[in-house]
């Protein structure tokens, strides 16, 4: 191992040493603590030390690293009390997440270490947003987020590679290529020499480093840094290595061919790094002793103040509030004047008023910029605020969404459009794993809004016209907004850009250009979680949300003689349950109407909660009426008989019958 060409200062070369040292200590002693059941499980990181300290050394105290599972040397080279990640693991409430997570997924700000979800690729395009808030604010800052040669092989790795290029983001991709996914040998991962190699296909420069050789790995990595730091734009570093331990230590190595394991071993970063400190005179076994006494008695004191702490006081009112960041809404009215506009167009006057009052809000999604987007929300919005806080993205909705958690992340606001609601599928990872639970698992918000066009009767066919807000309804630590009518879209969708949640925001398409309302002129907001009662009555309660709303009104204006209590629920989390119970506590009847196809649909849930605090005051059965449980047709006349419009009309009549 050729340690004496790289030109480094002897106080970082010792500096270097002790860095590597401390986590290959820490990690022997956890060993320890695995066999006697002390913790739970460990992926060990021993024989990569070099890359995590080497990486993590070249970079500023100030620039964001997003490390993976064996990356424990990122951590101590930040000087994280060791007593705080010995908490962690042992789920106590000096740790990071309060027991929620373990191991190694976790952030904090404090020392801007971004940790990883079992997913793994999102992380990489939370790089991107982080980078993205960087540049956008002209910070002369790098982003380093790690990888192994597995995650390579996930579309995550692909799109934030792809993103990172045509942004042109100071991002270090740091891939950690250890042979192995898991039991799986890189033959079997991917089809080229190098992952390195990868950087061609992206347009983006790419360097392969021994990230056994800690010199090498601070060296490269520090000169490439200074250069991105001027020369913002991503780099694909592939450091080969290889895990001397097993993916986590119950699966042990055996599947490793043992003169494999012996060829790598004698490359024992740590090993070969102290007898070279040794030839040159810069490292002495006594000074080495002294040193490993300092650390051990370091490791038994953080482990003796951890096992000391209490265990984690069970609480339950803590853990339902703490799935959301706390919002103090504030009401901003909305003024007298008012004019006549379609949906689509209060949609856009909300986007647009809220980016005049958020200078760092950005807008992203596939032909938002010059062309508009699809439906025309942000048209003319690039002459206004210009293409840098409105961008187009590749067409790569997991990524986008990612970038939109490292935004909020370093301090951004983002709008992602969908281009379509049905296309979140394909961005559903980030969106149930990351934006969800990040608030919850170690305190950070997603500050993000995801625009959803959607709904059906409009002809568009089975990918273009779902209503698939349950999708969404189900996960703690969303919020879902469904808008009836223009003005509502304005002022809740200025809500959804305060709100440090995230939030999905409903529009429907069949909505946008039918639907025309006197507006406020003004920003002005509205509150999540209460229902607009449209009508009230005495002899059944309407419960619905969006086209749904218009088409109880036309099939009440129709029976002129029904005395309904009418709910447009606007928002479905927070839901307005109160409002529910005292009209279905006044009437003793609900239908209960959504366009989403039946089973698993919000209805469901609706009809469960007035059954369990409602039963005693109903009259008749709870009545739910949806669309047909089919994907969604092309042909007129199929989508009519989907849609549940005409069902709803039957289905109310004899309900008000029973």
């Amino acid at each position: 191992m050729d340690f004496e060409k790289f030109q480094v200062e002897d106080a970082m070369k010792l500096r270097l040493y002790k860095a590597m040292l401390k986590p290959r200590m820490i990690e022997e002693k956890m060993l320890i603590l695995l066999r006697q059941g002390k913790i739970s499980k460990w992926f060990s990181g021993i024989g990569q030390e070099a890359i995590s300290v080497g990486v993590t050394l070249a970079m500023e105290k100030d620039e964001y690293v997003l490390p993976m599972h064996r990356n424990l040397g990122v951590f101590t080279s930040r000087d994280i009390p060791l007593h705080r990640l010995f908490s962690q693991w042992q789920g106590k409430p000096g740790g990071f997440t309060n027991g929620r997570d373990r191991s190694f997924h976790f952030g904090t700000q404090e020392y801007k270490l971004v940790g990883m979800i079992s997913h793994l690729g999102p992380q990489l395009g939370v790089a991107d947003g982080i980078a993205l808030a960087h540049k956008l604010r002209k910070e002369k800052k790098v982003t380093a987020v790690f990888t192994g040669e597995g995650g390579t092989s996930e579309g995550d790795f692909h799109e934030a590679l792809n993103v990172a290029s045509v942004w042109s983001l100071p991002v270090l991709f740091c891939v950690e290529n250890n042979g192995y996914g898991l039991s799986t040998p890189t033959n079997e991962q991917f089809n080229c020499e190098h992952i390195a190699d990868k950087g061609i296909g992206y347009g983006m420069e790419s360097h392969i480093i021994d990230g056994n050789n800690v010199l090498e790995v601070y060296s490269k990595v520090a000169e490439i840094s200074r250069d991105v730091r001027k020369n913002p734009r991503p780099v694909l570093l592939e450091f080969k290595t290889f895990r001397m331990r097993g993916h986590e230590e119950a699966s042990g190595t055996k599947y490793v061919p043992d003169d494999l394991m012996e060829e790598w071993a004698s490359k024992d970063p740590l090993e070969n790094y102290t007898s070279y400190l040794g030839k040159m005179g810069l490292l002495t076994n006594d000074q080495d002793n002294i040193l490993r006494k300092e650390i051990t008695k370091e490791i038994d004191e953080n482990l003796q103040k951890a096992n000391n702490e209490k265990a984690i006081d069970i609480n339950l009112s803590k853990e339902l509030n703490d799935v959301y960041q706390k919002f103090d809404y504030k009401e901003v009215e909305c003024s007298i004047h008012k004019k006549n506009i379609r949906f689509v167009d209060a949609v856009s006057e909300g986007l647009k008023s809220a980016m005049e009052k958020y200078d760092n809000l950005v807008i992203t999604g596939q032909d938002v910029a010059e062309y508009g987007g699809v439906f025309k929300i942000t048209d003319g919005f690039v002459d206004n605020f210009g293409k840098e806080r409105v961008r187009n993205t590749p067409i790569c909705e997991s990524a986008i969404i990612s970038a939109a958690m490292g935004l909020s992340i370093n301090g951004m606001k983002c709008v992602v459009e969908m281009q379509f609601a049905d296309f979140a599928s394909t961005g559903f990872n980030p969106i149930v794993n990351y934006l969800a639970k990040s608030h919850y698992r170690w305190a950070e918000n997603a500050d993000v809004v995801i625009r959803m066009p959607c709904g059906g009767g409009v002809g568009a066919g089975p990918f273009h016209s779902q209503t698939n807000e349950a999708w969404f309804t189900k996960t703690p630590g969303l919020k879902v907004v469904y808008p009836a009518f223009p003005s509502d879209a304005k002022g809740l969708l200025a809500t959804a850009i305060e709100d440090p949640n995230p939030v999905l925001f409903f529009e429907h398409k069949g909505l946008y250009r039918s639907i025309y309302e006197d507006v406020p002129v003004n920003y002005y907001t509205l509150p999540f979680g209460k229902a607009n009662i449209l009508k009230t009555g005495s002899d059944i309660t309407i419960v619905t949300y969006g086209a749904g709303v218009h088409w109880a009104l036309e099939t009440l204006k129709k029976h002129k003689n029904i005395n309904a209590e009418l709910l447009d629920l606007r928002t479905l989390q927070p839901l307005d349950t109160e409002s529910i119970y005292t009209s279905v506590r006044k009437t003793g009847k609900l239908i209960i109407l959504q366009e989403d196809s039946l089973f698993g649909g919000v209805a469901s849930d609706l009809s469960a909660l007035v059954m369990e605090n409602c039963f005693q005051y109903l009259d008749g059965p709870i009545k739910r009426v949806a669309s047909l449980d089919t994907p969604i047709p092309f042909n007129t006349a199929l989508e009519q008989q989907y849609l549940p419009k005409e069902r709803f009309e039957r289905e109310l009549l004899e309900l008000l019958a029973f």
